[in-house]
């Protein structure tokens, strides 16, 4: 299977070759500099597994969405359950599947230093951007909470003293629209400098409705950002940005497989439908239904259903420079709306849609005093806090086509067999805060040492409700306020073996805010907190560049002890379905990666990274079983990333012709390692194809990404207690036209 990476990128790599031996011109890999600890710096001299892509990169990758990242790093998978808004991010093996907006991803988004803390707002980040850094492994010091699998810096461009201009639109299957752009330039010469840029995405969606001939899952949502860089003084500089999204895209349509069995033949050994039967007619939802098309693109869908999004944020990032100190201060503001009205049974018997209506608004400030010069301590300390308040009043109804209306009961709702409209409506409000330190310090002119640590405290607040029919029923109630605090810190090594290789081991320890669980629950118990996810991870890797800088290779090793590793699963308890999140006691994590980045003539540059992990629970008893031993959801054996590019002079311009292909080993998408709720070994594979006149203004091109339509699952859910697992589907085969436009 792995071999199959190689598919695509040899279709480019056989034909570069000829014509690459022919070129004698060295060339160099690229400096990369990055900010992933608070300040610039080559990214070869930073103690930290990285990826750092570059702005033009990911143009050249053609990404369009943080979930095109999937892959691009080792150990990085991202998936979502939804249209606009959750994206579900795992590195090596550490993320969760929860999509209930008061649960924070152990994976942090930081755009231009703000922490983006709602799942509701992090799809809209991503654009305009000058580069994405993923930083694997936990990042306790500097970043603190909520980063025990690690963070994703996207950072965005400036404004500049010059006239720049940019625009770029794309045209694809499904009737795809892309169009990005950006200007900027001095308001008032080397005082006042402003950057305005926008992008939208608009298709006819890829899930067909066999029942009206409409296509779904469709994207329509637009961003704007306005930047403003005022620098009074040479040593002062203050950077305001707004910014603005919006996403009216139909909701996500799931393919649907049956598993309630109508025949002994059909019978599974678990009371489901055997594997085999699935599409056979013989096996059904609760209500009858049987999906016997085994087309994972299509469904007989009776909603067409909405996921709307709004988001607003607001950034204010000012640095002072006073001789060997700098004061900076990161002022960050989000707040995000969303309306999704979903077929979750995704069939045309009515027996559960959800409403997900929630809104969200977080205030942050950090204010750091951090050194500058070429002193052999180089050292941050700084304060943190942020206030986060949550309204969610969102609903299932279940069975709608079994409700059986009479006089007395005029809803035809039947409360004791899960007839009816079931609520959670809630409040959250957290405050935080944190007071952490870091320095660098060189021991020797060739080994440095590194200690960081951080005090990180959670206050939340939390009103839930569990009700049925709009609060016509009231299950349970819960007011409670719960104080979750925790140390995190760092500790490392880093020995400068010449001025292109150096060595570095560390110790992070990281650190996850306990909480409340936001599902819907009729079990007080479901909602009681859970406790801090704690890990001791164990870090060493090398960093090196050779053949004059022709070759870059990077690779690490690491080792996790997860205590109470938070877990968020989907339970049959009795006939019905029920939503946990609950600790692991116990889980490990090793594995080893490498990173190679290669360009061995002139025009030439090729990728290659490799992941292996391990990742499984040492000691984990659910309300369903005991999952010691098993592997986490989402974390493959083996993922593989491969890229080739190639520029040379033709038809008086300049071509460029890339390909690229990732490959990752089985997966479970379950705590319970079912089969059923698994995925074999994939590989998707891209390309591109572009020419530009030699003063190259302009580019124009062919794109195509997984271009051997290879089945793209992202989630199987089950939803055993109504009959029906859902599966949500990545896109298949894409493919278009691009042209591209610099000023």
């Amino acid at each position: 299977m792995r071999l199959l990476l190689m598919r695509g990128v040899a279709l480019c790599a056989f034909g570069l070759a000829a014509t690459a031996a022919q070129a004698a011109e060295p060339s160099t890999v690229g400096e990369l500099v990055v900010t992933a600890q608070k300040r610039a710096e080559n990214l070869q001299d930073v103690p930290i597994a990285i990826t750092a892509l570059s702005g033009q990169q990911l143009k050249d990758l053609h990404v369009t969405n943080i979930l095109d990242l999937n892959g691009l790093s080792p150990s990085l998978s991202i998936k979502t359950d939804d249209n606009a808004a959750n994206p579900k991010i795992f590195i090596r093996g550490v993320g969760l599947n929860d999509f209930n907006p008061n649960t924070a991803t152990p994976v942090a988004i930081y755009v231009d230093g703000v922490y983006i803390g709602s799942p509701l707002a992090q799809m809209g980040q991503f654009f305009d951007v000058d580069r994405i850094e993923v930083l694997r492994g936990p990042q306790g010091t500097l970043y603190g909470r909520n980063t025990t699998g690690g963070a994703i810096n996207v950072v965005t461009r400036r404004p500049t003293q010059s006239f720049t201009g940019d625009a770029s639109v794309e045209y694809g299957n499904f009737n795809t629209v892309n169009v990005e752009g950006g200007v900027g330039g001095p308001l008032i010469k080397d005082v006042l400098a402003f950057r305005l840029a926008g992008a939208g995405t608009w298709d006819d969606g890829f899930m067909l409705n066999r029942l009206t001939g409409d296509h779904g899952n469709n994207q329509d949502r637009w961003s704007l950002r306005g930047s403003l860089l005022f620098t009074p003084t040479p040593n002062l500089d203050v950077l305001t940005e707004v910014r603005y999204g919006q996403s009216g895209g139909g909701s996500i349509w799931a393919y649907n497989r049956s598993l309630v069995p109508q025949t002994a033949a059909a019978t599974g050994p678990d009371g489901f439908c055997a594997p085999g039967f699935y599409t056979s007619g013989q096996c059904t939802n609760v209500a009858g239904y049987a999906n016997t098309s085994s087309n994972l693109n299509q469904g007989d869908y009776h909603l067409q259903g909405k996921d709307k999004v709004r988001t607003f944020g607001a950034a204010v990032t000012a640095n002072w420079r006073l001789g060997d100190v700098s004061l900076v201060s990161v002022t960050g503001y989000d707040s995000a709306h969303r309306n999704d009205v979903e077929d979750t049974d995704a069939a045309p018997t009515d027996i559960i849609t959800a409403d997900y209506l929630a809104r969200q608004s977080v205030l942050s400030e950090e204010l750091r005093l951090q050194s500058e010069g070429e002193g052999p301590a180089k050292w941050v300390v700084g304060v943190y806090g942020s206030y986060d308040y949550l309204w969610n009043h969102s609903y299932y109804d279940i069975l709608r086509m079994f409700r059986d209306p009479t006089p007395e009961n005029p809803s035809g709702a039947d409360i004791a067999n899960s007839i009816g409209i079931f609520g959670w409506p809630y409040k959250q409000v957290t405050t935080s805060y944190a007071v952490f330190g870091q320095v660098d310090y060189k021991l020797t002119s060739r080994l440095t040492g590194t200690l960081g640590l951080r005090y990180s405290a959670d206050r939340k607040k939390f009103e839930y409700t569990s009700n049925a029919e709009n609060g016509a029923f009231v299950f349970f109630t819960v007011d409670e306020t719960k104080t979750f605090g925790s140390l995190s810190g760092k500790v490392g090594l880093q020995y400068q073996i010449s001025d292109t290789a150096n060595v570095y081991a560390t110790y992070n320890r990281g650190y996850k805010s306990g909480g409340f669980f936001g599902g819907q629950a009729t079990d007080p118990a479901l909602v009681a907190p859970y406790r801090d996810e704690k890990v001791n991870a164990y870090e060493a890797g090398a960093k090196s560049e050779w053949f004059d800088h022709r070759l870059r290779a990077n690779v690490s090793a690491f080792y996790y002890d997860y205590k109470d590793l938070q877990v968020y699963d989907l339970v049959l308890v009795g006939a019905i379905t029920e939503q946990i999140f609950t600790n692991a006691s116990n889980a490990k994590m090793y594995g080893f990666e490498a990173e190679l980045t290669a360009a061995p003539v002139e025009g030439l540059t090729l990728q290659f990274s490799a992941a292996t992990l391990h990742a499984n629970y040492e000691n984990f008893h659910s309300l369903s079983g005991d999952f010691s031993g098993n592997t986490l959801p989402n974390a493959p054996k083996v993922s593989l990333t491969a890229m080739a590019q190639y520029q040379w002079q033709a038809l008086g311009g300049n071509m460029r012709i890339e390909a690229d292909g990732t490959y990752r080993s089985k997966i479970f998408f379950d705590t319970r390692n079912l089969a059923r709720l698994s995925d074999p070994g994939r590989t998707f594979v891209n390309a591109r194809l572009g020419w530009s006149p030699p003063d190259k203004r302009y580019e124009l091109g062919l794109w195509g990404r997984n271009i051997f339509d290879e089945t793209n699952i992202s989630d199987i859910i089950p939803i055993e207690g109504l009959g029906f697992d859902a599966f949500s589907m990545g896109r298949p085969r894409t493919y278009g036209v691009y042209l591209r436009y610099d000023y």
